[in-house]
């Protein structure tokens, strides 16, 4: 089976470090762990690994968060794959810094990047992973501050939780997205003290 993992994001070095990028962040930490890295194509940066029988094509578009979708689409066509094997990983304001909820469809809960997605491929009933960002920001900051970079305190965070974040990928890709969520998704709530925690809440 192949599955295409698209981790959204805006390129350029002023958005590197911003929490908006957390896409881009998860899917490096994925290459990192499978010690691949990323090549330059068409509509993004792309790379291609395989885990325990399955293909994974992970793809960092390189149109802007606001037309992700013309990535995806052009990348789910150009392997072959279905939605149902489509998986984003996406930042979210909703849940706090370093949570995250795997989901097998929904909306785009005012997302720029998934509203893209789901109008240019006609369905929004593919999987996402939600990463928190957090809110703490005042009313009609909200976008100065998903553009923001990462507080040093948010960034010791995320680096915990990036292990979880590529399990939740390979097992997205090996167990299918059901058993991923009833496995993962009760960790994904959680703040661990330590990487070791996650693995004792499975």
């Amino acid at each position: 089976m192949k599955y295409l993992i698209a981790g959204l994001g805006n390129i350029g070095e002023e958005y590197k470090n911003t929490r908006h990028n957390v896409g881009f962040m998860v899917l490096d930490a994925v290459a990192a762990a499978s010690n691949i890295s990323f090549k330059d194509s068409r509509y993004g940066f792309v790379a291609e690994m395989r885990y325990k029988g399955a293909s994974f094509i992970l793809l960092k578009p390189s149109t802007f968060m606001n037309r992700s979708g013309n990535a995806v689409r052009y990348w789910l066509q150009k392997e072959k794959i279905t939605p149902e094997n489509l998986l984003v990983v996406t930042d979210d304001i909703a849940i706090p810094t370093g949570t995250m909820r795997l989901r097998a469809k929904g909306g785009h809960g005012g997302h720029n990047g998934l509203a893209s997605i789901s109008e240019v491929i006609g369905t929004d009933e593919y999987a996402r992973l939600r990463v928190g960002i957090g809110n703490d920001y005042p009313r009609g900051g909200q976008v100065n501050y998903v553009l923001g970079t990462w507080t040093p305190e948010e960034l010791s965070i995320m680096k915990k939780r990036l292990p979880l974040a590529v399990e939740f990928i390979l097992s997205f890709g090996t167990a299918g997205c059901e058993l991923t969520m009833t496995a993962f998704n009760k960790a994904g709530k959680k703040l661990p003290d330590n990487d070791s925690d996650i693995r004792k809440d499975r």
